[in-house]
């Protein structure tokens, strides 16, 4: 069966730093590519991160771009997303999203909180 299992969230104030995971199981990780989105109370779902299969190419949204880190370890079938400098407007549940185009595939994890506050 397919399971997709984010951890890492928390509370952690601005400036500072967390690091998600997402361990996946149930098919051959290395064929898929892999994003995180994150969703904010009251707003809609935003991608935030992409990797390709191989971890070669990475896109990023513009509000987080030079301070996380999306990166991943096939051989450990989990993907990361290192998160440095955080803000406010970063809260939100962080959610990672596994896809593939041919065969088609895709599942999404259950999200973990990320909470940036004083």
């Amino acid at each position: 069966q397919v399971q997709l299992v984010a951890s890492g969230g928390g509370l952690v104030q601005p400036g500072g730093s967390l690091r998600l995971s997402c361990a996946a199981s149930g098919f051959t990780f290395s064929t898929v590519s892999i994003r995180w989105y994150r969703q904010a109370a009251g707003k809609e779902r935003e991608l935030v991160a992409h990797i390709s299969n191989t971890g070669g190419s990475t896109n990023y949204a513009d509000s987080v771009k030079g301070r996380f880190t999306i990166s991943r370890d096939n051989s450990k079938n989990t993907v990361y997303l290192q998160m440095n400098s955080l803000k406010p407007e970063d809260t939100a549940v962080y959610l990672c999203y596994v896809f593939r185009t041919f065969p088609r595939l895709d599942y999404w994890g259950q999200g973990t909180q990320v909470t940036v506050s004083l």
